[in-house]
């Protein structure tokens, strides 16, 4: 692999985004008749629907975004829900310096159209919440978005720059947007999937999958001036 590959992921019709079953190994992948979930697909269509009625997210460029999966280990309630993965660093800018070596953040392409975002679910944790937690969650991690939509995440004053000072203050506001939009919906059949747990969905649709990728890297490349954009 050369330092080119390393830097630069392509993905198109000769060779399509990974996916992968989300499952247990004793679980089978298939009921007669029933066409198994496409969990990317889904989340994006939530978030094309969130980004097209929500103002605070009207910056939000939904096709410029990768909706993949990762598994969590336990189907505890605790630890990981979802991430949005920066496909930039600080002011959309491709390169950063770190203690005299300059980085590059990996650059991901669909159909020759470039990713500035990765957005994951962590399954089943994520579908074992209530619909409202869902919710909140998917509306949190948007906000983390940049307001720039240039690859970098929202930044806040003060020592918690990610989340403000308190992270259930953010929820909480996230819990607000939430309701406003749920209640303004004129179509819910959109998103009735999300009141399905993990375990429904398999039973209904008789497996879920979708997209799944390495986390983007941060690569070592030479100490040359720093590129932009």
């Amino acid at each position: 692999m050369t330092e080119n590959d390393q830097l630069l992921q392509h993905w198109g019709s000769a060779r399509p985004l990974p996916t992968k079953w989300v499952s247990n190994s004793d679980r089978s992948f298939t009921v007669a008749n029933v066409q198994p979930l496409n969990f990317s697909v889904e989340l994006r269509r939530i978030v094309t629907d969130v980004v097209a009625r929500v103002p605070l997210f009207a910056h939000i460029n939904p096709s410029a975004i990768l909706y993949t999966f990762t598994w969590s280990r336990t189907r505890s309630k605790y630890g990981l829900l979802a991430r949005i993965t920066p496909m930039r660093f600080a002011e959309g800018r491709v390169t950063k310096q770190v203690r005299g070596k300059l980085y590059q953040a990996q650059r991901y392409y669909v159909d020759g159209k470039e990713l500035l975002y990765v957005f994951t679910c962590c399954l089943p944790r994520f579908l074992d919440q209530t619909f409202e937690e869902k919710w909140i969650t998917i509306f949190h991690e948007l906000y983390h978005i940049g307001q720039k939509f240039d690859g970098d995440l929202r930044r806040h004053d003060g020592r918690y720059k990610y989340h403000t000072h308190s992270q259930k203050g953010y929820d909480a506001e996230m819990g607000k947007q939430v309701r406003q939009y749920l209640a303004a919906h004129d179509d819910p059949s959109r998103f009735a999937f999300l009141h399905l747990t993990f375990d429904q969905l398999w039973a209904k649709h008789g497996g879920i999958y979708g997209v799944k990728v390495p986390r983007p890297r941060m690569i070592g490349i030479s100490t040359l001036p720093e590129r932009q954009p």
